[in-house]
């Protein structure tokens, strides 16, 4: 397993040999994952939802019926022209080339009130989910939520999903950002996050322990 963060380069390599390299389009196991994130969305209207990693554009395309606007970020160019094509018909999706955490759009995505990472965390290090972390904190308003998704099987990144889920709720905590809702399927996890002493929300709270 690298301790190292995974390079643009890698994931442009991975979408050039394999338009849909995790079967994102027709796997069930991504389609009962994105059926539960859609589930733990938060109530209250989403004006302006940021996605982390958004690959082809499927799980950005199923947000577009939850949300006013939507910003899409990805490393591969690759990728992103799929994701376009995808979305082309919905006007209120953009999307943004960009290598986190170091270029962090942060005046692009400012204000929002939704921050979705799904399956991406594992991918860097420690040291830059921290850095991830404390951009999300300070695009965010403080009536939004924070939606991390990871995958909870053997993997070869610099983290296991766990590691990562927890390296990055650790950074959220010392930002007054805390989980209000946890939740494990087969073979992932997802964490919900909200600002402050707002009311928690969802009938599986988040426990520190998984």
């Amino acid at each position: 397993m690298s301790n190292e963060t995974w390079k643009p380069d890698i994931f442009e390599d991975i979408f050039q040999l394999n338009a849909d390299p995790w079967d994102f389009e027709n796997s069930l196991y991504e389609q009962q994952k994105l059926e539960k994130v859609l589930q733990c969305l938060p109530a209250s209207p989403i004006f302006f939802a940021v996605e982390l990693g958004c690959a082809i554009g499927v799980s950005t395309l199923a947000l577009a019926k939850y949300c006013k606007r939507i910003v899409g970020i990805d490393a591969s160019e690759t990728a992103l022209a799929i994701a376009q094509q995808r979305c082309v018909q919905q006007k209120h999706i953009s999307f943004i080339k960009a290598f986190l955490p170091q270029a962090y759009p942060a005046s692009e995505v400012s204000g929002c009130d939704l921050v979705l990472i799904s399956e991406v965390l594992y991918f860097f290090s420690p040291a830059d989910i921290q850095c991830l972390a404390e951009s999300v904190t300070k695009s965010l308003k403080p009536e939004g939520n924070i939606l991390i998704v990871n995958w909870t099987g053997p993997t070869d990144t610099p983290c296991t999903g766990d590691e990562a889920a927890e390296y990055f709720i650790r950074v959220c905590l010392t930002q007054h950002w805390r989980p209000d809702y946890s939740e494990r399927g087969k073979g992932y996890r997802i964490d919900r996050l909200i600002h402050g002493a707002r009311p928690q929300k969802g009938n599986i709270p988040y426990d520190g322990e998984n």
